[in-house]
């Protein structure tokens, strides 16, 4: 059984079959937000080994030396690096959830992790002839797409090629406030 996901702050997922184009309307998608006045946490699920440092960097270096984590920082950034050889399993996303800054958010944001149960917008191409997810999945909110979709649905249904509305369901679905700072209970 999987556990519940649970998040301080509205999290809403988009769930995929690759190249359906995720992250291309994640990129337009954000900074709509932002205009709004609307912090976005984002949260990617990668398949496979990845790395975000460069071979030959002394913070590439030290970690490969044995560093289980390696913090990087300048006046413009920083990032934390943790080795997690012992995993076995796709990552917690309830662990990655707790990583984020949530005083610097008021949204979280998912790509990825689309078996998970929480919050998610299905994204779907009838070109790329991959089956829809929300008929097996209870926490699809939403389909936006850009075809006749292979089965009705009761489902709100959304242009996948138009970011702005899809900005405008977010903000309705989360209840959150365009331009202005989010309420937190003392909880949160």
């Amino acid at each position: 059984m999987t556990a519940s996901i649970e998040s301080p702050l509205p999290l809403i997922g988009f769930a995929a079959f690759s190249g359906t184009g995720k992250t291309t309307l994640l990129k337009q998608l954000i900074p709509l937000l932002n205009q709004r006045g609307i912090r976005i946490g984002m949260i990617k699920h990668a398949h496979h080994r990845f790395d975000v440092d460069t071979p030959g960097k002394d913070s590439y270096e030290l970690r490969k030396a044995g560093a289980g984590q390696v913090l990087i920082g300048s006046r413009h950034r920083w990032a934390l690096m943790t080795e997690t050889p012992e995993e076995q399993d796709d990552p917690d996303l309830n662990y990655l959830i707790k990583q984020l800054d949530h005083s610097r958010h008021e949204l979280i944001l998912v790509e990825g992790f689309k078996m998970l149960p929480f919050p998610k917008i299905e994204l779907h191409r009838p070109s790329t002839n991959n089956p829809l997810l929300f008929p097996n999945d209870p926490n699809i909110i939403a389909i936006a797409h850009d075809g006749e979709l292979a089965q009705p649905t009761t489902l709100p249904t959304l242009d996948i090629n138009d970011p702005a509305t899809l900005a405008d369901f977010i903000v309705d679905y989360c209840a959150l406030e365009s331009g202005q700072p989010i309420q937190r209970s003392q909880g949160s």
